[in-house]
């Protein structure tokens, strides 16, 4: 009897560790989704969020960083970027090498000086702005009006001429020029942007300004609506005075007859490129995926639409008039379209 009771017991036993071994366990696997339930969305990327320095409203420099903006908002996947106003050139520089832009658009002349810490009155160093590519000429204008009686840069002794806003490039320009001719301490200076500069010429609050812009400009032809303008040949006192000789990133370009009314024929001026730039932060990728939506995506085009100045960009331009070291992103994209970049922009 004792025996089979040991037998019972035994087979319950192994019953029990049978069962025991098919148990569920506490934490189930992931189920696969039922034929016809959509799978969970991976978590979002991050976006980044970039503001581009662009102008004064209604600048050349605006209209740049206005569409170019929307273009890499586009087209370049997780980039949600902001095209901001700005002083213009010496603004743009400072705030993206200090990373609170992270885009922007500075005159060659100022990436230039002011990676070598050699600005006027600022001894900072801004070695963080990297050159994307280059967008057009800006040209400098001496506009006066026909009754200040003034014929030539000598003419400017005691008279109120606007340099455009303070810290922008136009007025980095003019200060370059003026004191290298001898006659910045000479002039009676102001700094209005340049629609306010046009509107005061008009009325005869300002005997003339000074304009670095895309060619040809908004704003001196307003002031050519309102009065009779003239233009001034800055060019060759500038050669003269070893000018492009101590600014070598200058070059010769005239301001083409009939452009503006009342001023039928060329006039001898020079130029600076502006130029796209970007922190150093910014990823190689983001930079390479925004010059391949502007060159090789339509994004010219629209460049072209928004200002007649965007006609001087192509890749056949490539990265001329850019004298400081590219962003890396540059770089890849410049090498793919056979440009050759020299070492020291690598």
């Amino acid at each position: 009897m004792v025996s089979r009771m040991r037998v019972i017991v035994l087979v319950l036993v192994a019953l029990l560790v049978s069962a025991c071994g098919t148990t569920t366990p506490t934490t189930a696997p992931t189920a696969a989704p039922a034929a016809g339930e959509a799978a969970p969305a991976p978590a979002p990327a991050q976006t980044l969020r970039y503001a581009f320095g662009g102008g004064p409203v209604g600048g050349v420099f605006q209209v740049y960083a206005d569409v170019l903006s929307l273009i890499i908002k586009e087209k370049v996947p997780g980039v949600d970027i902001t095209a901001e106003g700005t002083g213009g050139s010496a603004e743009n520089l400072r705030s993206v090498n200090a990373g609170d832009r992270q885009f922007g658009i500075v005159y060659s002349g100022d990436v230039a000086l002011g990676a070598l810490g050699q600005l006027p009155d600022d001894t900072a160093v801004y070695d963080k702005v990297m050159p994307v590519a280059p967008l057009y000429g800006g040209v400098a204008h001496l506009v006066v009006s026909e009754k200040s009686g003034i014929n030539s840069v000598e003419d400017l002794v005691g008279k109120r001429i606007a340099l455009g806003n303070a810290g922008s490039g136009a007025a980095l320009s003019a200060e370059r020029y003026f004191k290298a001719l001898g006659l910045f301490d000479k002039i009676k200076i102001e700094y209005l942007g340049y629609s306010q500069a046009a509107a005061a010429m008009a009325d005869g609050q300002l005997d003339g300004f000074w304009v670095l812009a895309g060619f040809p400009n908004a704003s001196v032809r307003e002031a050519a609506a309102a009065t009779k303008i003239k233009l001034i040949d800055i060019y060759t006192p500038a050669a003269a005075a070893g000018f492009f000789d101590q600014y070598p990133f200058y070059s010769k370009r005239a301001l083409t007859g009939g452009a503006y009314d009342g001023v039928p024929n060329d006039v001898l001026s020079f130029q600076d490129t502006a130029l796209w730039v970007a922190n150093a932060s910014v990823p190689e990728s983001i930079v390479y995926q925004a010059l391949k939506a502007v060159y090789l995506e339509g994004g010219l085009d629209r460049l072209r639409e928004a200002h007649p100045s965007a006609k001087e960009m192509g890749l056949d331009v490539g990265i001329t008039g850019i004298a400081n070291k590219l962003h890396p992103g540059a770089v890849k994209f410049w090498t793919e379209q056979g440009v050759q970049i020299p070492d020291e922009l690598k």
